[in-house]
């Protein structure tokens, strides 16, 4: 049986620190390194299993860039960007809990 299109979606930019790389993405691409830092909290393991879906899902490009030393560059594909408008609404929705529902796990 087929997901229904929410549950979809949610397995595209669901997941632990995808709409946080997206964010951060939204403006120019971004270092790996700088990213890192930029989404503190997440391992670097796990930030390279989210941007490594992220390009097999098609919202991430990656390019290595050859300077000295040769780093990693992220950006955010013409479809990544379609997911900006949803990650905005999900912030403006978000501000609107109260204190307490946001910190309940």
């Amino acid at each position: 049986m087929e997901p229904c299109p929410i549950e979809r979606g949610m397995r595209v930019i669901g997941g632990k620190w995808t709409g946080s790389i997206l964010w951060h993405l939204q403006d120019e691409p971004v270092r790996f390194n700088d990213l890192s830092r930029m989404i503190g909290g997440a391992s670097k393991k796990m930030l390279t299993e989210r941007l490594k879906y992220l390009v097999e899902q098609g919202l991430v490009s990656r390019e290595v860039v050859h300077s000295s030393p040769v780093s990693v560059q992220y950006a955010l594909t013409d479809f990544g960007r379609t997911a900006l408008a949803v990650l905005d609404e999900l912030r403006r929705w978000s501000e609107l809990l109260p204190a307490e529902t946001a910190s309940q796990r």
